[in-house]
């Protein structure tokens, strides 16, 4: 089985089972075999930074090692098996229809008026704080949760397995979640972290922008704003402090007519964030079924484009 077809079923699976809690999903054991490794190396290495490249590399090795081995050992079994296993490795990379799982939540709580549970629901798709937030404040937070994942938790993976199959796949999801684990600009993990969230952001620098290119037309099938999309792109999306949540989160806002970013509540503290797009409509719950419907569309643009760019490479050799 060729890694175009292998990646086509992974992505039907996703669409189909999402993310069931029962099954042991790697990041689950990436988070945590991070998280133990970083007492040890803190208590070896004195300096906060030399401590987390130290932690990275290991993560991503053993990440890496693992999936080699489990490969090889279904090669060892059968090829069948090994596609199969290659199969479920992309497959646990994506998360699209958990993103649209958790972001309907809230806005099935938001067309029944419970901000109270919206509130909750979409606390566990951001880090903000939600307990005051209104409506507008809600439907914010989860627009932008669905566009800053559309490239973490969908299209950067399924790049990665473009390019260099399962094991790749899987080391970019160690890299994501090394970020999400320590790339937090606070006094504990602004030199821990260092290493964690420059990789990320490397790794991350062209599936961001090939997803954000996808955005207008995306916007131009579903009869969105594709030129509000690629024009709001091209002026907002260095404003961000991440270089590359910005791309997609700018294009997202310019193809539904939103403003995203501004006032965000964290640990009590408030953080004024640049804002992206401008607020042609007035932010509500439909706009998060609009992000979702957009997010789904571009990530199949993208799969297609990248699917398209090595059949054709592959003719050419």
């Amino acid at each position: 089985m060729n890694l175009e077809l292998q990646i086509c079923l992974a992505v039907l699976l996703d669409l189909i089972f999402g993310d069931p809690r029962w099954f042991p999903h790697p990041v689950k054991f990436m988070g945590r075999l991070a998280m133990a490794l970083e007492a040890p190396a803190r208590r070896a290495v004195r300096n906060p930074r030399a401590a987390g490249i130290m932690v990275a590399t290991a993560v991503i090795l053993a990440t890496a090692a693992v999936a080699l081995a489990v490969l090889e050992a279904a090669r060892y079994a059968h090829p069948r098996v090994a596609d199969a296993v290659s199969v479920v490795l992309i497959y646990t990379g994506i998360a699209a229809r958990d993103l649209v799982d958790h972001s309907r939540a809230v806005w099935h709580a938001l067309s029944e008026q419970n901000l109270e549970f919206a509130r909750k629901k979409v606390g566990m798709i951001c880090g903000r704080d939600t307990a005051s937030l209104d409506e507008a404040g809600i439907a914010r937070a989860t627009v932008e949760s669905v566009a800053e994942n559309l490239v973490d938790g969908v299209t950067a993976p399924l790049f990665f397995a473009a390019v260099a199959g399962p094991v790749g796949m899987m080391v970019y999801k160690a890299v994501s979640t090394l970020d999400s684990t320590f790339g937090y600009k606070n006094e504990r993990y602004i030199e821990f972290g260092w290493a964690s969230a420059r990789v990320d952001d490397v790794l991350a620098f062209i599936p961001a922008r090939l997803t954000a290119l996808c955005v207008p037309l995306g916007a131009l099938l579903l009869r969105e704003r594709p030129l509000g999309a690629l024009r709001i792109f091209l002026r907002d999306r260095g404003k961000h402090p991440s270089p590359n949540a910005g791309q997609s989160e700018a294009a997202v806002a310019g193809a539904l007519g939103v403003q995203l970013g501004g006032p965000s509540v964290y640990g009590g503290v408030t953080t004024h964030k640049p804002t992206l797009g401008d607020p042609v409509e007035l932010l509500g719950g439909a706009h998060i079924r609009r992000a979702n419907t957009l997010m789904l569309v571009t990530a199949g643009l993208v799969v297609a484009a990248l699917l398209a760019t090595r059949i054709v490479v592959g003719s050419i050799r």
